[in-house]
């Protein structure tokens, strides 16, 4: 595989990626609603800076966390306990992409510029793509959003205004996709964050017979997702 190639038809072989920068798979192409699913469909996601090409990573190893496996703190656990929150689905989809767009500290810009949070909406407006929103007092303080076929969520951001409140959307939804028998949450890369509520490392090959398995579980909650609100204690 030529990294440097700035069209294609379809994407190489998800094994054909570099090890350094660990993933790189292509470059180019485009955010078309059809090119995304391709790419999901194969473990593939877009991840690139305003002003670049389209760069196209498939790492091994992946961050996954198993709905079953959530691991949920004690400090976490009084949080959710809590009252005087609301969660919202799907109600805010943009708002949540720009949320997750906003500078956070120790980072000098975004890999959620416009022309991903186009791409992306164009999704939700077609059922596939879903946020989770942690409200307070008529505030929009923490959500999440990602990508959902079959019966895989792909998780691509999160965000928190206060805390425990993007981990809050987080559990809600794990509770949610649980109950619908989902059998995968990607979580791309590994950091402390996810890796403290239980997600894990595996192979790209590993990862990739797991998607082949799930991507085509029939599942069709509607292009709009509620959440059953008795599924968090």
């Amino acid at each position: 595989m030529n990294p440097s190639i700035r069209t294609f038809a379809s994407f190489p072989s998800v094994e054909s990626a570099l090890s350094e920068p660990n993933g790189l798979l292509a470059i180019g192409g485009d955010l078309t609603s059809q090119r995304l699913l391709e790419a999901y469909s194969r473990g593939i996601f877009p991840w690139f800076n305003e002003g670049e090409p389209i760069l196209w990573w498939s790492p091994d190893p992946r961050m996954v966390l198993f709905p079953h496996e959530l691991r949920i703190s004690r400090s976490l656990s009084k949080a959710i306990k809590k009252t005087n929150y609301e969660i919202y689905v799907d109600c805010n989809f943009t708002q949540v992409m720009l949320a997750c767009a906003a500078p956070r500290k120790g980072q000098s810009g975004t890999w959620i510029h416009p022309q991903m949070i186009a791409a992306y909406t164009a999704l939700h407006e077609m059922g596939l793509a879903h946020c989770v929103e942690t409200w307070i007092d008529g505030e929009l303080v923490g959500g999440l959003y990602g990508v959902a076929l079959g019966k895989v969520f792909f998780g691509e951001s999160m965000f928190s205004r206060v805390q425990d409140a993007s981990k809050i959307a987080l559990v809600h939804l794990v509770k949610q996709l649980q109950f619908w028998q989902f059998g995968l949450i990607d979580c791309q890369v590994r950091t402390r964050h996810l890796e403290s509520l239980g997600a894990q490392e595996i192979s790209r090959a590993e990862f990739s017979q797991k998607l082949d398995s799930l991507i085509t579980a029939g599942f069709e909650p509607g292009s709009k997702w509620n959440f059953e609100r008795i599924l968090i204690e």
